[in-house]
């Protein structure tokens, strides 16, 4: 059993700020309010590490439909700071983007900085990666550091485990976990940073063990968070695996709240998640892949690098974004193999389009109710096309 959870409750007006709009099978349609707007979901949310989407100014974030971005905890606190953005008016006016903003816990990073991190029962000691310093995320500060930047969606601090993971280790990751993101509801509700109209997601870990994630799951919607996360996927077990883990994970998630996935995925992966009921996911994959040349269509990735393209007048494919609209995949080429800069932009919009874009055709499908059938089209299409 994992005690020490904090059993307050959510403010009572938060028992709306999730609305389940239709159901089709477990696939969810919904809409989030937020302070800075309506989320409508399922959703995918580009990530924004450094106050930034990677090669897209925020004005083209909006363009291609972002409702939500992400803003990275442990990187903004260690530069500029956390007390310099709420200086500065928090990270919506620092970054001028007007829209919702989830920020994640910092706990991602600090797993990724294995060799430079130490974790305890109050926290994890670490190493800035840039220059050494020794730094402590606890509930406490992580709270706080969230607070400074003045976000709509607040992860709480969690341990992640790595894969793969002994068991003993995993409880104790478990265990750890869930009296940490007791600790830091606490503070967040003592503060009035809920009652405020901010919201805060619990994050439910558990590695590759169903039971262990269950429990973990349960203890968490005991503490009745606005919102829940699965986090510890996508850490290089096999797809199948990730996707089980989903699976074993959502049946503990309470139904009238936002189901979130934290680092995913490829396109199918988000369909088949949205198929087990989940709500919300992130991914730099968009951005990250844009900046090597490659690019998404209902037929897979193409690699604008190939000498196909060198001659190509049509565009990446027939979608209404700006570099579709407006450049042949002649010229993308060219951009790339000049190493021009304008190559990472006009390839990190359509990406960037393309996932949003399958995100409001999901919702359709789920609204017409015929999900099930059109996503599995869609994924077979998209895994027969010859990625190049």
């Amino acid at each position: 059993m994992i005690l020490g959870f904090y059993s307050g409750g959510a403010a009572p007006y938060l028992l709306s700020m999730f609305k389940l709009l239709k159901e089709d099978g477990q696939a969810r349609r919904g809409v989030l309010h937020t302070r800075h707007g309506e989320i409508q979901t399922p959703i995918f949310m580009p990530v924004g590490t450094q106050a930034t989407v990677k090669g897209m100014t925020p004005a083209q974030i909006d363009e291609v439909g972002a409702q939500i971005i992400l803003g990275n905890t442990y990187h903004l606190n260690i530069r500029p700071s956390s007390e310099l953005i709420h200086e500065l008016g928090g990270l919506h006016q620092f970054m001028n983007w007007k829209k919702p903003i989830l920020t994640d816990s910092g706990g991602f990073e600090v797993f990724s900085l294995a060799k430079l991190r130490k974790i305890t029962e109050a926290g994890i000691e670490f190493r800035s990666h840039l220059d050494g310093r020794k730094l402590i995320l606890a509930p406490e500060n992580c709270y706080q550091i969230q607070k400074n930047l003045d976000t709509d969606i607040a992860m709480v601090l969690d341990e992640c485990p790595p894969f793969p993971c002994g068991r003993e280790a995993c409880e104790a990751a478990v265990s750890r976990t869930v009296r940490w993101a007791g600790e830091f509801l606490k503070y967040a509700t003592d503060d009035g940073y809920i009652d405020s109209g901010h919201h805060v997601f619990g994050i439910i870990q558990g590695s590759v063990y169903d039971d262990l994630r269950q429990s973990c799951g349960q203890a968490l919607a005991e503490m009745d968070f606005p919102g829940y996360a699965v986090g510890g996927v996508s850490v290089g077990e096999p797809e199948a695996e990730m996707i089980r883990q989903v699976a074993a994970t959502a049946p503990v998630m309470p139904k009238d709240k936002p189901r979130y996935v934290m680092g995913v995925g490829t396109p199918p992966q988000l369909l088949q998640m949205v198929a087990l009921g989940m709500d919300m996911f992130d991914c730099v994959m968009p951005t990250r892949l844009a900046r090597h040349a490659s690019v998404f269509t209902p037929e897979g990735v193409l690699n604008l690098k190939n000498e196909r393209f060198k001659h190509d007048p049509r565009p990446i494919m027939e979608a209404d974004n700006y570099t579709c609209q407006n450049f042949s995949r002649a010229y993308l080429r060219h951009l790339v193999m000049a190493k021009e800069l304008l190559a990472h932009t006009l390839l990190s919009i359509h990406n960037t389009h393309f996932f949003l874009a399958l995100m409001a055709q999901a919702r359709a499908h789920i609204e017409a109710g015929d999900y099930a059938g059109w996503s599995r089209a869609w994924m077979e299409r998209y895994n027969a096309g010859e990625v190049s």
